[in-house]
């Protein structure tokens, strides 16, 4: 055979055959290339990629908050005695409240409630002082709006507290005009708050967002590229090339592994510059902890795209079966401790448990791998078992 039929021959040679040997660089590049080919072209995916996650951060980290203060009260004084106005301005002093106005009656303070405009109505009886004065008990009416049942709690722990202060200051006041030593409590309780000692609700907020950020970017992104293919047609070409199912899913989950990476650290970034919230562990535990759970997110909505074969069902079903449980049952905005005991069970699926576990671990607690560890060994066996189901769709199509 002449030396060009051979060059022919050679070139005819389908490299299917070193399938077997392992990932071939040239053909990764290649899928990797189409595919960051495309996010430029496509500005939506962008758009969904950055635009959101920041406007996430904003939004969560000014809007949310967990912290109950500022409470809208009305008072409405009848008795209008120095004891009575000395119980109101202490009240108004406090953190939690702010008191509105004072009607002249009930009626008036209630309409407050009807409107919305206030959370707490305090009416002060006309025979307040009289009573107090007479060593009796003095009765106090307090409407609260239960509305909100969490919002009412903590409102009613509020004011169940400075009625116990101000309790004390009023008995420690008759002790003194009876010449009475001052009795103390037996049991006096001295509280410390660890990790979060401003117990600030952004400081638990801001880190659970990138666990929300990296399935936004990991799972309902990639929820589209394999399905984008199958609706185009363009998979069956794929098929007929020699690549891999892992080359293909390989080089798909590449180029938003990074976005994910970026999106990761430009929000630990703005949660330093803008709301002051700062990591105590070590970055680089952040790291490996943050690429676990991106590969995580990025198999899962390849397993998807993959199953499902059509971008809108892709697109809901990863809202369904990734964003919501992310948000509703990870313990972020919904304590897993108070779920009925099957959703505190389905909870041990949801990959976002871990890793915001992880999260509060290294930005509160400033723990280190021997605590950490478990949660990433779930989450690296999760990885494990999303991967082995990619790959059986892809082995049924010839990949």
């Amino acid at each position: 055979m002449s030396g060009p039929c051979r060059r022919r021959f050679k070139r005819c040679v389908h490299p299917v055959d070193e399938e077997d040997t392992g990932l071939n660089p040239i053909r990764l590049k290649a899928i990797i290339r189409k595919e960051f080919y495309h996010l430029i072209r496509d500005y939506r995916s962008l758009y969904l990629a950055f635009a959101i996650p920041l406007l996430l951060i904003i939004l969560f980290g000014y809007a949310l908050s967990l912290d109950v203060d500022h409470i809208p009260t009305v008072v409405v004084d009848y008795d209008r005695t120095e004891l009575s106005r000395d119980f109101t301005g202490k009240l108004s002093a406090s953190p939690y409240f702010d008191i509105l106005a004072s009607p002249d009656s009930s009626a008036q303070a209630t309409d407050y409630l009807d409107r919305d405009e206030a959370s707490v109505v305090i009416v002060i009886p006309p025979d307040f002082t009289k009573h107090i004065r007479a060593d009796r008990a003095a009765e106090m009416q307090i409407i609260i709006d239960g509305s909100d049942p969490i919002f009412a709690g903590a409102v009613r722990g509020y004011l169940t507290a400075f009625t116990e202060s101000y309790n004390s200051k009023l008995l420690m006041s008759f002790l003194n005009r009876q010449g009475l030593k001052t009795i103390k409590p037996p049991v006096e309780g001295r509280i410390r708050i660890w990790f979060n000692e401003d117990l600030e609700s952004r400081n638990f907020i801001l880190p659970g967002i990138i666990a929300i950020i990296i399935m936004i970017v990991g799972a309902m992104l990639t929820s589209l590229v394999i399905a984008r293919e199958y609706e185009s047609g363009t998979m069956e070409t794929i098929k007929s090339l020699p690549v891999t199912a892992g080359e293909f899913l390989l080089g798909k989950a590449i180029p938003y592994f990074f976005i994910g990476l970026a999106d990761v650290f430009i929000a630990m970034l703005l949660g330093q510059l803008l709301f002051g919230v700062v990591m105590k562990g070590s970055f680089w535990l952040m790291v490996l902890a943050t690429s676990l759970y991106l590969v995580c997110a990025l198999l899962l909505g390849l397993l998807i795209s993959s199953v499902t074969r059509s971008q809108l069902v892709a697109n809901q079903a990863a809202v369904m079966l990734t964003y919501l449980p992310s948000l509703l049952l990870s313990n972020f905005v919904f304590p897993i401790i108070n779920m009925p005991v099957v959703l505190q069970w389905v909870t041990y699926l949801v990959p976002a448990r871990y890793y915001i576990d992880i999260l509060v671990g290294v930005y509160l607690r400033n723990t280190g791998l021997n605590y950490l560890g478990p949660d990433m060994a779930v989450l690296g066996v999760m990885c494990l078992i999303l991967m082995g189901l990619n790959f059986l769709p892809l082995k049924k199509e010839g990949l």
